[in-house]
């Protein structure tokens, strides 16, 4: 019976132990999670206020400037009758250029849009 009683005292010390632990452990997050939020808090309250809208910037009388609005896709380079591949480096670097059409492109009476086919609603 002694054997029992100092096996339950120790099993339950350590139990405790482990409560208070838990509890610390939890007590430190919690305590890191509001210095945190405050710190950001405080930084937020530092930074300049976004801009009204009177400040926004605004769009020139004379329209958009430097807009490229129509590109087109470069042709892509053909390997040589040798059968040999091309590797990336004789590649060109960017994969579109501007078209010589820079009318805006409108769309066709009756085309369904961007689904293609109109569907019995179009009129």
């Amino acid at each position: 019976m002694d054997n029992f009683a100092s096996a339950y005292l120790a099993a339950s010390g350590r139990s405790a132990l482990a409560t208070v632990a838990f509890i610390v452990v939890g007590l430190v997050l919690v305590g890191g999670l509001i210095w945190a939020f405050r710190l950001g808090h405080k930084i937020r309250q530092s930074e300049p206020a976004p801009p009204k809208p009177h400040e926004q910037p605004r769009m020139p009388a004379s329209g958009r400037t430097h807009e490229s609005r129509t590109r087109e896709p470069n042709e892509m380079p053909q390997a040589t009758d040798t059968g040999e591949r091309l590797t990336p480096h004789e590649l060109r670097t960017t994969g579109s250029r501007e078209s010589a059409d820079q009318r805006r492109p409108r769309w066709e009476e009756g085309s369904g849009g961007s689904f293609g086919s109109g569907g019995p609603g179009a009129g």
